[in-house]
């Protein structure tokens, strides 16, 4: 016999009541685990966050903020930090031989090489203090030595290292990836290159054998930028670049170190207003100012 039809409607609306409760206690249960879910995320992102801001109170701990007087070469040197993604790091420091000092200015990048490779710089510190005068492609092997069992595929460092001799102001050099190191002759007013490798402390990196070199001359200038300076974009996503760096420096040539260095970060923030820096900015520019120097044996 056929069933009554209200019946039958009456009995399908019970039996989508039955599944609507059930529907509810399964939304429930994904709410629950939802929930679960986002507030470990929360602490997660939370924890992320301290361990970056005690990455980078470290990291500005650990950029010297004074250097050693070297007689005959003037300083300039500033460091914007980012809270995106860190990894910068530089430092001067002299050798025994009191006519030769050291250069080195690094940029870190890849899952973990920020903090990696400001370890590896500091804890080869005593290693540099015992090959004192080793020429650039000496200590990169050597701080590749010490980095190489630690790299991840990603992982990468530019890197530039130079050794001067007072005496001669001849200038040794490695230039590994994408700091870019300038040449700014006081004679002609050219800014140049300095010659590098285009391949970054990596994994696997076929090292120079020699390094590069350079004899400088009264007021000639040694710049070198990080890549978060010229990568920097602006809000329409243009980026800074190269050619916008050469044209800061080349815009006050006469100032001192200090001015220059300024220059270029003004344009720099004119140019990338509102836009917080991906990566840290670091730039050096060291002068020479006198090539007569005179230590008592």
């Amino acid at each position: 016999m056929t069933k009554n039809p209200i019946e039958h409607y009456q009995n399908r609306v019970k039996e989508l009541e039955v599944e609507i409760v059930e529907r509810e206690k399964d939304l429930a249960i994904f709410r629950r685990e939802l929930g679960q879910v986002n507030r470990q995320l929360e602490e997660l992102i939370a924890r992320l966050s301290r361990d970056l801001k005690v990455a980078q109170e470290i990291q500005r701990i650990l950029v010297p903020t004074e250097f050693p007087n070297i007689q005959g070469i003037e300083f300039s040197y500033k460091f914007i930090p980012s809270s995106i993604k860190g990894g910068d790091y530089f430092d001067i420091f002299e050798h025994e031989d009191k006519f030769r000092f050291g250069l080195i200015i690094a940029s870190g990048s890849g899952h973990g090489m920020s903090a990696l490779l400001l370890s590896v710089l500091l804890n080869i510190t005593a290693k540099m203090e015992a090959r004192r005068g080793a020429e650039p492609h000496k200590i990169i092997e050597l701080i590749y030595s010490e980095l190489a069992h630690s790299l991840g595929t990603n992982d990468k460092a530019d890197l530039f290292y130079a050794l001067i001799d007072r005496r001669s102001f001849e200038m040794s050099y490695l230039n590994l990836g994408a700091v870019v190191a300038m040449y700014h002759d006081s004679t002609s007013g050219e800014l140049s290159l300095l010659e590098g490798e285009s391949q970054p402390l990596m994994l696997n990196v076929t090292l120079p054998k020699a390094s590069q070199t350079k004899v400088l001359s009264p007021r000639d200038r040694i710049i070198l930028a990080t890549p978060g300076v010229y990568s920097c974009k602006n809000l329409e996503g243009e980026e800074f670049g190269q050619e916008r760096l050469f044209k800061s420096i080349l815009s006050s040539p006469k100032q001192g170190v200090h001015d220059l260095r300024n220059e270029v970060f003004i344009s720099l923030k004119k140019f990338a207003t509102g836009v917080e820096p991906p990566r840290d900015q670091s730039l050096v520019v060291a002068e020479v100012k006198d090539r007569v120097i005179k230590l008592a044996k």
